[in-house]
């Protein structure tokens, strides 16, 4: 049987076909053409209808404003926040490092860490392996003093082998590059190459740098050119400021190029693969060249693994996906989320257009052409939402690019706004349309138009549970794992903040000093660490002062090892090492000035020196390692690589050392004075203004030595770092349990405002009948409650179950924290009231005789 259409339809039909016969009779005197306009005035008929669909859209949409502005925020809301992960994505993950043939550009990490490696290493590699065009190798200089003849400051950079940029096939901007013929031994190429964003912010596009000779860490060199501006290094997510050769990295305070052991001279090595040569076969070729580099020196190294992976994200790249999968996942959360609010919404309003959409039907309008009408809605809302997510996206996405959130460490986020963001969200919101516009489908599908105009539009509400209801509850569930995650990232900071990490970092202040860069030879640097203890301990206010080699823990996530022997071990190889602990060269006071417990012997003192046997303090998981308790380690020896016998004379607290998420890990703490380094820090306790403190500690150093420089920061300023992944995780977490919180009040709200509406007649009745305030609420709120308690409780259970993994992330975030449960039955049924108060006012505002006088 023919489908009925209706008059408008016909109206319509009647002056589209006009229009056709107007056009085929201008051009009856061209048989040939007739065929082709058919075709043409079909498209234009199917154009038209479009038009048409949208037109008639645009004005539903206009009847109810409140209904459009609640949409398309929360498409905006959704939209935009997959819209920004997604960039973040593309600008860490999918987008290639910014350098010719990156393609075929691969980074290699072998032996005894997985990201350092020694430079004897590098050049064994680099010279043995059969797979790679070239290899080339970099390590980082940081808060290097960097003085132009005014204003010095510090300044971050590379130090890359010479043949770095010719293996990067980068070509200068202005002056020239170094190369491999520039190096000549250990400090041989006082050379330096400017980024072009460090020449455009501290040079100011002077051309006449070239050639002028500058300070690094007070050492002469020459300024030879400037690199391409979209060249920032071979690191994504770091922007340096200036590349020097490696040969020269000793004058920045490193350890020496030519041991071999040391294994944190070279970050990395990098090179493009030989045309013709998989991953697999350079793998199996650093494989090869790494069991030789075993068997030649096997007192120096032993084969922990070998991986080969893209350059750009280089050893951080597991974490760095990880992370970025994980706000993937949270963010689709959301945006499934929104699409069922807006399906909830959406069928409702069907609900109440239903005698309109009963009369189309009646009329003889077909089911498909108001199908094709909710769906031109839905599209037009989703576009709209699209556009303003869009936008949205591309500001954040813009105000991340340039956002610096260490001072001290170059981080630099590589996004920015490009078209493919743009296909995206078009994307994201051609689907979420047609996602929840298709929701009310069943609903128009089997609609009985008689049934509907007679039964009227108040309806009684029924009992079973309906597609709106399974929305709202996958809706809520969704918000409240979100709510969880959130929560359970904010807990675990807020106490990793005040957990104890084997050190206290409160009230203590730290001051980085380097004597090699001031020129102290090495007999020298002893006397001068002693003098300036000295000094800092007369400060007022001072309680303790002590000194630390290197870094302190946690600081900059850097941190040495060296191999331990039982002391009847006389096979020093590492694959004989009993354990391999963190290693600190540490002052008398040390352990006072950190807050770290001494559990048993004793501290050192000023005559554990060189003329003194060596001795050590370990902590108690290097007790219960190497010699089983405590008390059975003092008075204990053991050997280091080297073969030298250390005696145990204290035993103190465990400790983070690289991590706040590592397992416990062994560490031992050596006198400073018997392993004597240039580069230190002062730690100074105090209770005293942080800033009086700092500038009270710079007077004396310079007081001792004006031409000293010295980095005085707080010890939790330095931990900034190693906070830096927990901080972002609960702040992307916090935001899309926010946005999840917003999208349940709306949800929540929606439901309930529509069970009102429905039963205002019941509701009056029964205020007429006499029945009670609370029994009236229960009957107009009951159900959207129930189901905020069935989606809260699936909610919390997988919230509980996803937030493991943030434990990798989060130190001490844990789902099983008392405060969290009960946060998230807090913060769930707070939504609920909230949700819930303007119809439960509309409800208990319910006149029976004005309401059952219009009825």
């Amino acid at each position: 049987m023919e489908q009925p259409v209706s008059i408008f339809e016909r109206i319509f039909e009647d002056i589209t076909l006009a229009r056709m016969r107007r056009i085929l009779a201008s051009q009856a005197e061209f048989p040939m053409n007739w065929i082709s306009n058919v075709f043409r005035l079909r498209k234009l008929y199917a154009l038209e209808s479009i038009a048409a669909d949208v037109r008639f859209a645009l004005r539903q949409l206009r009847k109810s404003p409140g209904f459009t502005v609640a949409a398309v925020l929360t498409l905006t809301l959704a939209i935009g926040a997959n819209a920004v992960v997604f960039g973040i994505m593309d600008g860490l993950v999918l987008r290639p490092l910014n350098v010719p043939q990156s393609d075929s550009l691969y980074g290699t990490h072998y032996g005894d860490n997985p990201a350092w490696q020694s430079y004897p290493n590098y050049i064994d590699l680099r010279d043995r392996n059969r797979s790679f065009e070239d290899l080339a190798a970099f390590n980082m200089v940081l808060g290097v003093g960097f003085d132009a003849g005014k204003d010095p400051i510090a300044a971050n950079g590379f130090a890359a082998t010479g043949n770095y940029f010719d293996v990067l096939r980068i070509h200068p901007y202005l002056g020239r590059l170094f190369h491999a013929s520039d190096e000549h031994g250990p400090n041989s190429a006082p050379l330096v190459v400017l980024t072009y964003a460090y020449w455009h912010s501290r040079f100011h596009d002077d051309p006449g740098v070239v050639g002028r000779s500058v300070l690094l860490d007070k050492h002469p060199f020459t300024v030879i050119g400037v690199t391409p501006p979209k060249f920032q290094g071979t690191i994504m997510f770091l922007a340096p400021d200036f590349f020097m050769p490696i040969v020269n990295e000793e004058q920045m305070g490193a350890p020496s190029l030519n041991t071999r052991a040391t294994e944190h001279a070279v970050f990395e090595a990098l090179g493009h693969l030989k045309p013709g040569v998989t991953t697999v076969q350079a793998m199996a070729d650093v494989d090869a060249v790494n069991g030789y580099l075993e068997k030649t020196y096997p007192r120096e190294i032993v084969h922990h693994g070998t991986d080969l992976s893209r350059e750009g994200l280089t050893s951080f790249g597991p974490a760095v996906r990880a992370f970025v999968a994980g706000l993937m996942v949270l963010s689709g959360l959301i945006l499934l989320a929104a699409c069922a609010n807006l399906g909830s919404l959406f069928t409702a309003r069907a609900a109440d257009r239903s005698r309109e959409v009963a009369l189309r039907l009646a009329l003889g309008s077909s089911r498909k052409r108001i199908l094709r009408g909710l769906l031109t809605e839905a599209l037009l809302i989703s576009l709209a939402g699209g556009v303003a997510g869009l936008l949205v996206s591309f500001l954040l996405l813009r105000r991340m690019s340039v956002w610096q959130p260490i001072p001290a460490v170059p981080l630099h986020l590589p996004v920015s706004p490009d078209p493919m963001l743009s296909v995206v969200a078009l994307g994201l919101a051609l689907f979420s349309g047609f996602l929840f516009g298709i929701v009310p489908i069943r609903q128009i599908l089997r609609a009985n138009p008689y049934e509907v105009v007679k039964a009227g539009s108040n309806a009684r509400m029924g009992r079973r549970f309906t597609i709106r209801d399974v929305l709202l509850v996958a809706q809520i569930a969704i918000c409240a794992v979100l709510v969880t995650s959130s929560l359970v990232a904010v807990r675990g900071l807020v106490r990793s903040l005040h957990s104890k990490f084997g050190f206290d970092p409160h009230d203590t202040m730290t001051a980085g000093v380097n004597l090699a860069t001031a020129g102290y030879s090495a007999d020298k640097v002893p006397t001068m660490q002693k003098r300036m203890i000295e000094e800092m301990g007369t400060i007022p206010g001072v309680e303790v002062v002590g000194l630390v080699n290197g870094y302190p823990p946690l600081v900059y996530t850097a941190a040495n090892r060296a191999d331990v022997y039982k002391e009847e071990t006389s096979d020093l190889r590492p694959a004989n090492a009993a354990a391999t602990p963190f290693r600190y060269e540490v002052s008398p006071g040390y352990f006072e000035a950190a807050g770290t417990s001494l559990l048993a012997g004793r501290n050192f003192s000023w005559q554990d020196d060189k003329n003194t046997p060596a001795v050590a303090v370990i902590n108690r998981d290097f007790a219960g390692t190497m010699f089983g308790s405590v008390t059975g380690a003092v008075g204990r020896n053991y050997r280091l690589q080297d073969g030298t016998r250390v005696q145990v004379v204290g035993v103190v607290e465990d400790g983070k050392y690289m991590s706040l998420t590592e397992a416990q890990q062994p560490a031992m703490f050596l006198p400073f004075l018997q392993s004597p380094a240039s580069a230190a820090y002062l730690v100074v306790r105090s209770k005293r203004d942080p800033q009086q403190l700092a500038a009270a500690m710079r007077r004396k150093v310079h007081e001792l030595d004006a031409g000293l420089p010295v980095d005085i920061q707080a010890w939790t300023q330095m931990l900034e770092v190693v906070l830096f992944p927990a901080r972002v995780a609960t702040m992307a977490l916090g935001v899309l349990g926010l946005m999840g919180a917003m999208l349940s009040i709306t949800g929540i709200f929606g439901m309930a405002a529509y069970s009102v509406s429905k039963r205002l007649r019941e509701l009056g009745i029964r205020m007429a009948l006499g029945a009670p305030r609370k029994e009236v609420l229960h009957a107009a709120l009951g159900r959207p409650f129930k189901l905020l308690a069935i989606g809260s409780v699936a909610g919390l259970a997988m919230g509980l179950l996803a937030t493991r993994v943030l434990a990798f992330i989060v130190y001490q975030a844990t789902p099983r924290d008392p405060f969290v449960l009960a946060g998230v039955v807090m913060a769930m049924s707070l939504l609920g009231l909230l949700a819930t108060w303007i119809p439960a006012q509309r409800a208990l505002a319910v006149n029976p005789t004005i309401l059952l006088r219009e009825d």
